[in-house]
């Protein structure tokens, strides 16, 4: 998946903004559709930079298709 790698069994990503109200209003964003889908990201957010990590800890802390509908949600995001 686009702007996507697979590491220690989880999708990650970092996605770098113009300023910290960019990157927080990207979080915003994330939070709400995260919620509607049940399935919560785990993220950090340093200034202008904010890391997802996403894996599904009902199925053992793996990569499963919920994993890829947030990233890809995540991604349309992005592209805005």
């Amino acid at each position: 998946m686009e702007g996507w790698s697979e590491q220690d069994n989880k999708l990650v990503r970092t996605v770098r903004f113009k300023d910290f109200s960019e990157a927080f209003a990207f979080m915003t964003r994330v939070a709400l559709v995260a919620e509607r889908m049940g399935h919560h990201p785990e993220w950090s957010n340093v200034y202008s930079k904010v890391h997802i990590a996403l894996s599904t800890h009902e199925a053992g802390d793996r990569v499963t298709e919920k994993d890829l509908e947030l990233a890809s949600a995540i991604n349309a995001l992005v592209e805005g």
